[in-house]
């Protein structure tokens, strides 16, 4: 083996273990046996634009839900499909919001709410049991019934294109700045954006959507605002708790979904954060061109070791994309594939926010 087979090696390894410092756990709202009595109206407030397709599972879900107390406000935002109708027949109240946006949709809905407790879903999302609102809710109250509680959506994956979001998905809660070795040293980066729970009192208080109107990343802004209030912003995981699908409609819709948030999201970072995690993507192609470089070669000791490192790279990638998504493992055996989507709708996002200032999404042009 030569000297820069040797400090290939050396980074590659030490690149892995920064991935375990960076992303030592994510968290899950514990399961209680805690009493439905002792829970408030809640508002479930569900902002939509053309969700006809993807609705459905979560009004299903709402409605097979052993906790009860509940209204669901549909904040229709200027959708062209069936939506509105959809959202009827399962007994949701539609309100019409004339094609504002996100937060002008929430905050609307906000206003007509009559729940003590208000629940933002994107429409997308879906509850993986009966008991799941009702988790999330008891935890709410255990923790005080303060501030925000957001959960990260477990990724399900239907259709092989998906895979290439893995990435994303990891970063997407790494990049929140709470799940390293250091706990809560680090700010967070604000809140998770499609399941937020808190109540009514702190919501006004903070501004709510209202104050971040016209932000593309409206789920860090929002935290950022309860934050400004000495507000709690806790953030977890939902695995076997809540599931979305995300962008079914294509790789095209993938690409412009991860465009218009990623590199502006970035941005709330911890700098000691992003380090370590461009350290680690670097670490994945570092190990990949190891052992390319070994084959080539035909150094033996270099194809054991380079071998070595690529594998425990796979294997990491995999148990990391095991805590957001039900990803089969036997892909990752090709993971560079996913690093390589990833740096580069990074890049394009990159270019599309500080070069031209705009990006888009669900047929609108959104400015920078």
């Amino acid at each position: 083996m030569t000297t820069v087979d040797i400090i290939k090696l050396a980074v590659g390894l030490a690149a892995v273990i920064a991935g375990v410092l960076v992303f030592r756990s994510l968290p899950v709202p514990a399961s209680s046996s805690g009493s439905a009595t002792g829970l408030p109206f809640l508002s479930v407030i569900i902002p939509a634009r053309n969700e006809e397709s993807r609705i459905l599972p979560l009004l299903r879900s709402l409605r097979e839900q052993r906790f009860k107390s509940f209204e669901i406000l549909v904040i229709d935002d200027d959708s062209s499909d069936g939506t509105a109708a959809v959202a009827e027949s399962f007994g949701a109240k539609v309100l019409r919001n004339e094609g504002a946006g996100k937060s002008s949709a929430c905050w609307y809905g906000a206003q007509q709410a009559k729940g003590s407790w208000l629940l933002f879903l994107d429409a997308d999302t879906k509850f993986e049991s009966a008991d799941g609102l009702s988790r999330l809710l008891h935890f709410y109250q255990e923790k005080g019934a303060r501030g925000i509680t957001a959960l990260q959506p477990f990724h399900t994956v239907e259709r092989l294109y998906e895979y290439i979001s893995v990435v994303f998905n990891i970063i997407v809660v790494v990049g929140m700045n709470l799940f390293t070795v250091w706990g809560s040293r680090f700010k967070t980066a604000g809140s998770f954006g499609p399941c937020i729970l808190c109540n009514r009192d702190d919501y006004f208080l903070s501004g709510g959507h209202k104050k971040i109107e016209g932000a593309i990343m409206d789920d860090l802004a929002l935290g950022e605002v309860f934050l400004e209030q000495d507000l709690p912003v806790r953030c977890l995981g939902g695995k076997g708790l809540i599931s979305l699908r995300m962008y079914p409609e294509g790789v095209g819709s993938l690409i412009e979904g991860w465009c218009k948030s990623f590199a502006v999201g970035s941005k709330s970072t911890h700098p000691i954060v992003m380090l370590m995690v461009i350290f680690w993507i670097s670490g994945s192609f570092i190990a990949a061109s190891a052992l390319i470089s070994s084959l080539i070669a035909w150094n033996p000791a270099s194809i054991l070791f380079s071998g070595a490192l690529y594998a425990l790279y796979a294997v990491q990638t995999a148990w990391f994309a095991g805590r957001v998504g039900n990803f089969k493992k036997a892909v990752f055996l090709f993971y560079p594939i996913f690093f390589l989507f990833f740096a580069g709708i990074y890049l394009y996002s990159f270019i599309r926010v500080n070069v031209f200032h705009s990006v888009n999404w669900k047929g609108r042009k959104i400015k920078v």
